[in-house]
């Protein structure tokens, strides 16, 4: 057995899919870890799949780069993953009906909130205009929010970064303190997650329920576009 290892090993070690399944593998582990210790906010599988990664690639000096054209397969998933959330938003549709009207509140007020509190948390600790503009699309996926920082003169890579921090910070805290403040329906709190912390929260909503993750990945997408139309009239009225 020892021996056949090691030959899956050296196979690994020098094709791209050395990455692909040390992601894969990571992951698995720490989702088993995760649920050993009741699903709490704290040990997030993705947060800890993410330090992990980024541990193995520091210590094994490998590039990111490397690691990606292995693990690029996962990337690839991410559209089909994000469509197939069609599939519970449709199941959802009654509650979608219900909450149409309230949703679509939300998402502009919660949209125009995270742009505008980002820039003026930002200014409050004297922070640049280039580096102001980055942060103004930290609340939604990162391939759309790199581009509207692009746009607003911001720094591409920094959103990149802030988008990552602000998707961890909502997928630890965001179930829980949305329950803290009376919020208790699954479909609301997974809008609300979705709409603030991106694929993180969309992730997060997921292990509650098929509703939760269907409204969060619905509050992602939209906030995506609603962002998109939102942050270059904001900017320009807080100065930027």
């Amino acid at each position: 057995m020892d021996e056949r290892i090691f030959s899956i090993w050296v196979y690994l070690a020098q094709t791209p899919l050395l990455w692909l399944t040390a992601t894969i593998a990571v992951y698995r582990l720490m989702t088993a870890i995760s649920r050993r210790l009741g699903s709490s906010p704290l040990v997030n599988p993705v947060l800890l799949s993410i330090v992990t990664i980024v541990m193995i690639l520091l210590l094994t000096d490998t590039p990111y780069a490397i690691y990606f054209d292995g693990a690029q397969f996962v990337h690839f998933l991410l559209g089909p993953a994000t469509v197939a959330l069609a599939i519970p938003l449709y199941e959802a549709e009654r509650t979608l009906r219900r909450i149409f009207w309230p949703a679509l509140t939300g998402l502009v007020v919660g949209s125009a909130t995270g742009i505008v509190v980002a820039v003026l948390s930002g200014r409050l600790f004297g922070l640049s205009d280039v580096t102001l503009r980055s942060l103004a699309p930290k609340s939604i996926t990162t391939p759309i929010a790199m581009g509207i920082a692009e746009q607003l003169g911001g720094l591409p890579s920094l959103t990149a970064v802030i988008v990552i921090v602000t998707g961890m910070v909502g997928a630890l805290l965001g179930w829980e303190l949305l329950g803290l403040v009376g919020v208790r329906d699954d479909s609301e709190r997974g809008f609300a997650l979705g709409l603030a912390s991106h694929g993180l929260g969309t992730a997060r909503s997921l292990q509650f329920s098929s509703e939760a993750g269907a409204l969060a990945g619905l509050a992602m997408g939209l906030n995506g576009a609603m962002t998109s139309l939102l942050a270059p009239v904001l900017t320009h009225w807080l100065g930027l």
